[in-house]
């Protein structure tokens, strides 16, 4: 089976390396432009070009793949199937209709649930138990297609962003190896998506990670990890952002936003519902540290309130 792969980020990437490691033929990996990164503003390669480039693999990298210009270098590489995940454009009908198995996608949830930019966070956001790779089949809608194959995953309560994704990277690796043969040998029944069932997982802006402490301990808690690393939860302290990357539960409770304990380790703020124990922050200007170096510098007291 010749594969034609599309992806960008570090998900994709572990998909595609799974493909190469498995003796696939990657006819090409189609990216999104190299982009500018940091200070000096130098364009950078996209995790997946980093990975087709080291294994030798033509690289396509159009602005929009659904300009005709676009599309007709896409089809001059032949391949049986279209693997996609996490690309960040739109494909025509004329694109998805083009390969033999048609165009599928690699999607870090349990469709119908999560379909969207942020499947990865929402779960997180929203306390839910379970998640997990489903393999669908592209049609033109927002992961709307039929469902191929899935693999199931259960979340840790201390899960963040960062340690979930490596987790679906790996699984999403796996459950594509399983599905693909399956494909090739016409043993998978698609199954149509409940769309009563659906909920929509929109991309994540900096401005979510702001915490409303009227909410309760358990959803600031579920925020902080869910946007660990980015954007971060943040709030206002003395009029400068203070972002919180480590919290536990505490039963205490108090007036939201309100500092109610300080020990030499950590600082305790009231939610609407219990609070959350402070074990690690950043400071504005400063590098993440633990609760104890920063207030070994910064004198806290009971009442002060954040936000």
């Amino acid at each position: 089976m010749k594969i034609l792969f599309m992806g960008t980020p570090d998900f994709a990437a572990g998909s595609l390396k799974s493909l190469i490691d498995a003796g696939y033929e990657i006819s090409a990996v189609i990216t999104q432009p190299d982009r500018p990164k940091g200070r000096s503003g130098a364009p950078v390669f996209s995790p997946v070009k980093e990975v087709a480039v080291e294994a030798g693999i033509p690289v396509l990298q159009p602005e929009r793949i659904k300009r005709p210009e676009e599309t007709a270098k896409l089809l001059e590489y032949p391949a049986d199937i279209y693997v996609v995940a996490a690309f960040g454009q739109i494909l025509s009908k004329e694109i998805l209709d083009q390969p033999k198995y048609g165009c599928i996608n690699v999607h870090a949830s349990l469709l119908p649930k999560y379909r969207g930019a942020s499947p990865i966070q929402r779960v997180i956001l929203d306390g839910e138990k379970e998640t997990g790779i489903t393999i669908m089949q592209m049609n033109e809608g927002l992961d709307t297609g039929d469902i191929l194959y899935q693999k199931k995953y259960e979340i840790a309560p201390d899960e963040t962003f960062e340690t979930l994704h490596d987790r679906l990277m790996d699984l999403g690796g796996k459950a594509l190896l399983e599905a693909l043969p399956l494909i090739e040998e016409g043993k998978i029944t698609p199954v149509t998506q409940d769309d009563s069932l659906s909920c929509y997982a929109p991309l994540i802006k900096k401005e979510d990670g702001l915490i409303d402490f009227s909410k309760t301990a358990s959803q600031i808690d579920a925020q902080i990890r869910a946007f660990n690393p980015w954007p971060g939860a943040f709030t206002r302290l003395d009029g400068k952002t203070l972002k919180i990357w480590e919290a536990s539960l505490c039963e205490k409770s108090g007036k939201p936003g309100e500092i109610i304990d300080v020990d030499k380790n950590s600082f305790t703020v009231a939610c609407s519902e219990a609070s959350i124990r402070v074990t690690s922050l950043q400071a504005e200007g400063k590098k993440r540290m633990d609760t104890s170096a920063f207030l070994l510098g910064n004198k806290l007291s009971c009442g002060t309130v954040l936000g």
